[in-house]
C-alpha cells in the first residue's frame, strides 16, 4: 500500500517501453512450452500495467488542477504516446492470438480474454496513430473548454459542477436563472463545441474507413468491447424502453409535477422531486467520508477492509475547486492494485452518490485485483462494471440516515426515480450517436434537429420553452461520454436496469442479494456478459420480457 501523494511519477520513456515490449513478443512469438506463454504473457502485462499506472497518475494530478503547468504538458505528452502504447499492446495480441498454445492459455486465463484482443485488433491498425493523436487532442480540448467555466453566482465563481447545487434549488425561480446561467456558457462557446465534435465526428468515420467499415459504429463497437452482443439486442432494448418503459416513466412524471405543485413541467424543473426541495447531505465533505466509514464498516468485512485502505492511502479527492476538472470518476492503479476516486462534492446528493457509486466501482476492482488471473478484470466490460456501481447505490440504501438524517427515506424516494428517469435519457444519447456516425455528413445543426426529435419519442415531458439553446437541441453538448467515449452511455443503461433487478431481489432478501452482488464482483469478466449475468442470477436487458418485468417490479417498490 502506498498513499497516493507519495506515488512517484516520471514521464514514460516510449522508446524504452517500446524496445522491452517487442522483446517480450520476440520470445512470446518463440515459445516453448504453454508455461513459458504464460510466464512471458503476465511479464508484458506487468510492463502495461506499469505504463497504464504512471499515465493515470499524471491524468489524476492534471484533473486535481487543470492549471498545472507540469501535468498539463504531461498529458499532452501522454496523448501523444497513448496510439504508439496502443500499438505495442496490439502486436503482442496478435501474436498471442496466433500462438501453437492458445488453448493452454485460454483455460489459464478463460476466453474472454482472447475475444476482448480480437475486438481490439479490429478496432486498430499502426496507421491510424496520426488520427488518433489527433482524436486525444481533441477530446482534451473538450475538457479543457468544460473546465474553463468559471460562472459569476451572486459574486462567487462557480464551474459547472458547482451549479448543480442551485439547478435543482427548491425556490423555483432561482434553479431557473441557474440554469441560464449554465446553458449560457455553452451558447456562448457553441460554435466552439460544435466544432470540436464535428472535427471528431469526421476524425472517427476517417478512422473507420481506414479499416475498411462503412462508418464508425463498427469500429466504436469494437472498441467499447461488445464481445457477446452487438447492434441487434441494443435496436431491441430501445424498442422496448419505447414501447414498455417511457409510458411508466411519463406518469411518474406527471406524479412528480403533481408533488411540485407546478402547473407544467419546464427544463428547470428536472432534476427535482420535491416542493420543499431535494434532500441534500448532512455535514461536511469529511462528515461525509466519516459516515461512508461507519456504512462501509457494518455493510460487509470486505467493504470496511476496502473503505480503510481508500483513506489510509489517500484515495479519495472529492472536495470541488474551481480549478479542478468537471465531473467524476473512479479509476484503477494497476501497480499498487488500488482504485482512486475522482469527485466534485457540490453540497448536493451527488456528494453521497460518489461514496455509493464510484466506491461500488472501486470495490469491485479491490476484490478482484486479489485474483491471481489478472486478465479477469482487466478485460471487464463497461455494462458490467457500471452493475457494481449502480447496485451498490441501492446496497447502501439502508444507511442513508447517516447522511440525510429524517429526510433519509425522501432520498431513497429521490434516489429510485431519479435512476428510473435516466434509462430514456440514456437510450436517447445512444440512439443519437447511431444516428451522427451513420449519417457523418451531418452539420451541427441538423444534429440538434435529430436530438430535438429524439426527445419527443424518449423524453416527451420534456419542454425547454424560454431557453432557445436547449429548443435548438443543445442539451447534449453538456454530456462528456458523446465527445470522449463513443457509444459508452447505453452501458449505464444495461446496468442500471442489471442494478434494478438487485433492487427488487434485496427487497426480498437482502443478504441472499449481497451475496449474488459479490459473487458478480469477484467474477469480474470471468465469463461473457450474457453468462455472468446468468451465474448471478440476473437476466440480459436486452431478453424480450425483461423491460416489462423490471417495469412491474419498479411499479411494486412504489416509483
Amino acid at each position: 500500500m502506498m498513499k497516493f501523494s507519495k506515488m512517484p511519477y516520471s514521464r514514460i520513456d516510449v522508446e524504452a517501453v517500446t524496445e522491452e515490449g517487442k522483446k517480450l513478443i520476440g520470445k512470446a512469438a518463440n515459445a516453448k512450452s504453454g508455461e513459458e506463454q504464460l510466464a512471458l504473457h503476465e511479464a508484458f502485462y506487468k510492463l502495461y500495467d506499469h505504463v497504464r499506472t504512471t499515465m493515470r497518475i499524471a491524468t489524476i494530478r492534471r484533473d486535481m488542477d487543470m492549471t498545472d503547468e507540469y501535468y498539463a504538458a504531461e498529458g499532452e505528452y501522454n496523448d501523444e504516446i497513448t496510439p504508439k502504447i496502443q500499438a505495442l499492446v496490439n502486436e503482442y495480441q496478435r501474436v498471442l492470438c496466433a500462438s501453437s498454445y492458445r488453448s493452454y492459455m485460454e483455460e489459464k486465463i478463460g476466453k474472454v480474454p482472447f475475444k476482448s484482443m480480437e475486438l481490439a485488433m479490429k478496432a486498430f491498425d499502426d496507421k491510424l496513430i496520426p488520427l488518433m493523436q489527433e482524436e486525444n487532442k481533441l477530446s482534451t480540448r473538450y475538457a479543457k473548454l468544460i473546465a474553463s467555466a468559471s460562472i459569476d453566482w451572486n459574486g462567487e465563481k462557480k464551474n459547472l459542477s458547482l451549479m448543480k447545487k442551485y439547478m435543482t434549488a427548491a425556490d423555483r425561480s432561482v434553479r431557473e436563472e441557474a440554469w441560464k446561467k449554465y446553458t449560457g456558457f455553452f451558447e456562448e462557446h457553441e460554435q466552439e463545441f460544435d466544432e470540436i465534435y464535428d472535427l471528431l465526428v469526421k476524425n472517427r468515420t476517417a478512422q473507420a474507413k481506414a479499416l475498411g467499415y462503412d462508418n464508425f459504429i463498427e469500429m466504436g463497437y469494437c472498441r467499447m468491447n461488445r464481445n457477446s452482443y452487438g447492434r441487434e439486442e441494443i435496436e431491441n432494448l430501445r424498442s422496448q424502453i419505447k414501447k414498455e418503459y417511457v409510458p411508466f416513466v411519463e406518469k411518474m412524471h406527471e406524479n412528480r409535477r403533481k408533488r411540485l405543485n407546478v402547473e407544467h413541467l419546464y427544463y428547470y424543473d428536472e432534476g427535482v422531486y420535491f416542493a420543499e426541495g431535494n434532500p441534500a447531505p448532512q455535514g461536511t465533505p469529511e462528515e461525509i467520508l466519516a459516515n461512508g466509514m461507519k456504512m462501509y464498516s457494518e455493510l460487509s468485512q470486505e467493504t470496511r477492509e476496502f473503505f480503510c485502505d481508500m483513506q489510509e492511502n489517500e484515495l479519495f479527492d472529492v472536495l470541488g475547486r474551481t480549478t479542478k476538472k468537471a465531473g467524476g470518476y473512479e479509476e484503477e492503479l494497476p501497480d499498487y492494485k488500488l482504485p482512486f476516486i475522482f469527485a466534485n462534492f457540490n453540497g448536493t446528493s451527488d456528494d453521497v452518490d460518489v461514496i455509493t457509486h464510484e466506491c461500488g466501482h472501486a470495490f469491485q476492482y479491490y476484490v478482484a485485483a486479489k485474483d491471481p488471473v489478472t486478465d479477469h478484470f482487466r478485460y471487464l466490460t463497461m455494462e458490467t462494471a457500471e452493475i457494481h456501481s449502480m447496485s451498490m447505490e441501492f446496497f447502501t440504501e439502508p444507511w442513508m440516515e447517516l447522511f440525510f438524517g429524517e429526510d433519509a427515506e425522501r432520498y431513497r424516494q429521490m434516489h429510485l426515480e431519479d435512476a428510473a428517469a435516466f434509462i430514456p435519457y440514456g437510450c436517447m444519447v445512444d440512439e443519437f450517436q447511431h444516428i451522427v456516425y451513420e449519417h457523418p455528413e451531418l452539420t451541427p445543426a441538423e444534429r440538434k434537429t435529430a436530438w430535438t426529435r429524439l426527445e419527443k419519442e424518449y423524453r416527451p415531458h420534456m419542454d425547454c420553452d424560454g431557453s432557445k439553446y436547449l429548443q435548438a437541441g443543445g442539451f447534449w453538448q453538456k454530456q462528456l461520454h458523446i465527445y470522449e467515449c463513443p457509444f459508452y452511455y447505453i452501458d449505464y443503461v444495461l446496468a442500471q436496469l442489471c442494478a434494478f433487478q438487485y433492487k427488487i431481489k434485496m427487497d426480498r432478501d437482502y443478504q441472499k442479494a449481497w451475496e449474488s452482488y459479490l459473487k458478480l464482483c469477484k467474477l469480474a469478466s470471468g465469463r461473457f456478459y450474457p453468462e455472468l449475468l446468468r451465474e448471478a442470477g440476473l437476466r440480459a436487458p436486452f431478453e424480450e420480457g425483461c423491460i416489462a418485468g423490471i417495469v412491474s417490479g419498479l411499479a411494486a417498490l412504489g416509483c
